[in-house]
């Protein structure tokens, strides 16, 4: 189905009353997500077994007692639900309203009747902590009821898992607004996820019609972006059509998405086991040599990744240092020697390490190597002076020949920020033309995007069909233009130099020290960024020198860097207003101020 985010509106407005009209004076506000959000998966999985609920009771019955391990025959088509999962207690939600005195008991024997993999996701909802406050406050026949009835269209045949998604972060976003809870993550809008998986898919779409593939996100969320993308490469009436096999993988640290990405993974007939709980960072959930043919994520940005930094062992010294092949990278010294440098951002900030951990999970060019789409604010570009690990890891990704492009988005895209962001795609198996080479996409201006009719959140922007398919254009056809620039990839790097002046007495003589060298005035040290394709001599003598004739620096201490000034490259000037156009405006205030004081005075 076609994602109608305005006609979802009526079901999510629905199920937003349920907090108004059952759980207010019962729960806090800041614990309202965590019943609203368990009872929408848990309907959503009850319907999808309402047909089946009567053969997989009469095979429970018939077996449970002849049978240890009864999974299979209670997933199959013929036995059982059909499904990855199941219910062998005697109830639906429908049911469990027929009999109102013994709905607590019933409630919870209908929850323990659900298979393992649904167990792990009530237990990562922690849903069985409000039990109690049900039966304790008398909400449970109410609640229920609420759920079941026929406005809440949540079934999958009604409600895709892209809808889900959508659904989720709508609810989220207005349970953070009620309480004031601070955006750390940054859903995802559906269009730009579109963007994303026709940047990754359509410059390989020949060499992916067959085969089998394996797609992650390491930072999943609902898992829209898992499912979006497998759904463009496969769908039969799409641009790429493939008939090949993609098996989705994905991991999540927070509970309640990790939950609802299994839940749908499960309704999907994706593989559940392959969504893992935990940070990705330093609890990866998958064998260490696991490799992945596309990437796509949106990893949260802004937020401190200092419990990981914890976790991996973060060495005391004054440079940090992990204990972890990921993050322990060469890249070249201002000698062009390359040296192994333990690369970390800082601790308040763990967007580029998600990007790491990506590159350390490509697939070798020999087996048909790996691409990128990864969401990044601005600070990715060009936080981090010469020497920090945010430069040292665009230096790792740009002498690497990593990086494709970089997109820049309209602000107010997002449903719980305003901030600028950015789509960066990486690949190891550039195609030839762009080999050495950066694209820079500027696509922030009004004719990328349009005004939503009603704002959702900081969300007053969004992309349509005809803007998506401008971007893609401008990157498959690798031109230059307005909007598009490309690079070679020294043009991001530079020597960063460290200048000194002399120190002179009081009668302007210079100082020296006891090997006759000049005495640096620590009052008067600067620095200089100077772009890799200049000689540093010779940018010093012309741009240092007649400036400060006798400043130096020292050969030994150079520091290469790497940022990326996106906006320098599109920067358009603006002509100031003449003169006589402002001294009107300025006659034009004063007149309307004296008529106004007349008022005031008479």
């Amino acid at each position: 189905m076609n994602l109608d985010t305005q006609s979802l509106q009526s079901i999510i407005n629905f199920i937003w009353t349920v907090a108004d009209d059952v759980l207010i004076n019962k729960f806090p506000e800041n614990k309202y997500q965590d019943v609203i959000l368990p009872m929408t998966v848990l309907r959503r999985l009850d319907l999808a077994l309402e047909n089946s609920k009567d053969k997989v009771l009469k095979t429970h019955n018939e077996f449970k007692s002849r049978m240890d391990n009864l999974e299979g025959l209670l997933t199959s088509k013929e036995h059982g639900s059909g499904l990855a999962f199941y219910n062998t207690s005697p109830y639906t939600m429908k049911m469990l309203l027929d009999d109102p005195k013994n709905i607590d008991s019933n409630f919870l024997d209908y929850i323990n009747g659900f298979s393992e993999n649904v167990q792990d996701i009530i237990t990562k909802f922690r849903f069985r902590n409000q039990l109690d406050v049900f039966e304790d406050t008398g909400i449970t026949f109410s609640l229920i009821e609420k759920f079941c009835n026929p406005k809440v269209q949540l079934s999958p045949e009604k409600i895709s898992p892209m809808a889900m998604g959508y659904m989720f972060e709508d609810l989220l976003r207005r349970f953070n607004e009620k309480t004031n809870a601070a955006a750390g993550r940054h859903f995802t809008p559906r269009e730009i996820i579109e963007l994303m998986t026709h940047l990754v898919y359509l410059p390989v779409k020949d060499k992916i019609q067959n085969g089998t593939y394996l797609v992650y996100d390491p930072c999943v969320g609902s898992g829209a972006m898992l499912t979006q993308s497998k759904k463009y490469a496969t769908d039969p009436d799409g641009e790429i059509k493939s008939k090949a096999t993609f098996h989705l993988y994905g991991q999540e640290n927070t509970g309640e998405m990790y939950a609802t990405c299994k839940s749908d993974m499960l309704l999907k007939g994706e593989d559940p086991d392959k969504i893992k709980f935990g940070s990705t960072l330093s609890e990866y959930g998958f064998e260490p040599n696991l490799k992945f043919n596309f990437m796509l994520t949106n990893p949260p940005y802004g937020t401190s990744w200092k419990q990981d930094m914890d976790n991996l062992n973060v060495g005391s010294g004054k440079k940090t240092e992990i204990n972890d092949r990921r993050f322990n990278l060469p890249i070249k010294n201002f000698k062009g020697e390359l040296e192994e440098t333990c690369l970390t951002s800082r601790s308040n900030d763990g967007q580029l390490m998600f990007m790491l951990h990506m590159l350390s999970k490509m697939k070798d060019p020999k087996d048909g190597g790996s691409r990128i789409a990864s969401v990044q604010n601005g600070s990715a570009l060009f936080t981090g002076d010469a020497g920090s690990g945010e430069s040292g890891i665009r230096q790792y990704i740009l002498e690497n020949d990593l990086l494709e492009c970089i997109i820049q988005l309209p602000n107010d895209m997002f449903y719980n920020t305003g901030i600028t962001t950015y789509i960066w795609i990486l690949s190891n198996v550039k195609d030839t033309k762009r080999q050495g080479k950066v694209q820079l996409i500027n696509a922030s201006s009004k004719k990328f995007y349009k005004k939503r009719r009603k704002p959702l959140g900081s969300k007053r922007n969004e992309l349509d069909t005809n803007h998506i398919l401008e971007v893609q254009n401008m990157y498959m056809n690798f031109d230059e233009d307005e909007f598009s620039k490309i690079f070679d990839n020294e043009d991001f790097g530079f020597h960063q130099i460290t200048t000194h002046q002399p120190e002179k007495d009081e009668n302007g003589k210079i100082i020296k020290d006891i090997k006759g060298k000049s005495k640096s005035n620590k009052n008067l040290k600067d620095s200089e960024n100077i772009p890799l394709k200049e000689n540093i001599d010779t940018y010093f003598k012309r741009e240092v020198l007649p400036f400060a004739e006798y400043s130096w620096y020292d050969k030994t201490k150079m520091k290469v860097g790497y940022e990326i000034a996106f906006n320098k490259y599109f920067y358009e000037y603006e002509a100031l207003r003449p003169l006589k156009e402002i001294a009107n405006d300025i006659f034009s205030l004063e007149a309307e101020t004296d008529n106004l004081l007349k008022e005031i005075v008479e």
